[in-house]
């Protein structure tokens, strides 16, 4: 069978949840679309997530990767589109790591884009009344460093193995005045995710929130 990596992140920034974390962790020995989920667990850490990361594709030789993350104050499930050679970071790691303006990869590309289909993500998520939109940026902190490794990784060393990063928002018992969404909610819209990476090998085209 083949199998579908899962990654979420422990909590960070003093929080005691992290939403994709929680995630990863429920979607775990799941069978969707006839791929076994691995549920995993990256740390909150500049270097160290990308090496787990690599750790675990080897360890499991995924068909996909999805990385999972977590973005407060977005009200939406965010399929990512591109990851940017930057790690620019707001706040310190879980190791007190706070890179400025530094190149993930020395002499790498400016970008990767994604190469999960993400505007049909969006569409299948919607369907299901799961609010969802494509996202320009996943900013220069952890996510978009896992996101850049992944992709780094994958047109190096795994020809035909696609992969990702999705931004979730916070669950209710994190938020405050900030947007949420319910875990059983998150948790649905993951298993719609895998399957949509699974199912579609050509991505949609989409305007004005209308697939074409």
């Amino acid at each position: 069978m083949k199998t579908v990596l899962l990654t979420g992140f422990e909590p960070f920034d003093g929080q005691a949840l992290n939403a994709s974390e929680e995630i990863a962790r429920e979607i775990n020995d799941a069978t969707i679309v006839r791929h076994k989920v691995i549920g995993a667990l990256l740390p909150c850490v500049f270097g160290a997530a990308i090496k787990e990361l690599k750790h675990l594709i080897k360890l499991h030789h995924p068909a996909v990767v999805i990385c999972l993350g977590q973005a407060g104050g977005r009200a939406a499930i965010t399929p990512e589109r591109v990851a940017i050679n930057l790690d620019d970071a707001r706040i310190a790691d879980n190791a007190g790591q706070q890179p400025i303006d530094k190149p993930i990869v020395k002499n790498g590309p400016a970008a990767y884009f994604s190469t999960l289909p993400i505007k049909a993500i969006v569409h299948e998520l919607r369907k299901h009344k799961i609010p969802a939109e494509v996202s320009q940026t996943a900013g220069t902190f952890v996510c978009n460093h896992v996101f850049y490794g992944l992709m780094h990784e994958l047109a190096l060393h795994r020809e035909g193995v696609r992969g990702g990063f999705v931004h979730l928002p916070l669950l209710p018992e994190q938020a405050t005045t900030e947007p949420s969404l319910p875990f059983e909610k998150m948790t649905e819209a993951a298993r719609l995710i895998i399957a949509a990476a699974i199912d579609y090998r050509r991505d949609i085209k989409a305007v004005g929130g209308k697939t074409e």
